[in-house]
């Protein structure tokens, strides 16, 4: 049963940890390798998170 829980908080804290990278996907912006490495690897910290999101917002996509 631990493992059930582990799964499942895994598969609900990756997508929010990376909803920055997935907001500019979607978006299709040119930037998009920036976004994904200030998430990745300044992520877990709240600010560099932030900072990813609010730079996947800003600016308009291919679209």
């Amino acid at each position: 049963m631990d493992g059930l829980y582990l799964a499942l908080i895994i598969a609900v804290v990756v997508p929010i940890y990376f909803l920055p990278t997935i907001i500019v996907m979607i978006r299709g912006r040119n930037d998009g390798c920036g976004i994904f490495a200030v998430n990745l690897l300044f992520g877990a910290t709240v600010i560099g998170w932030i900072i990813a999101l609010i730079w996947s917002l800003s600016g308009k996509g291919k679209r």
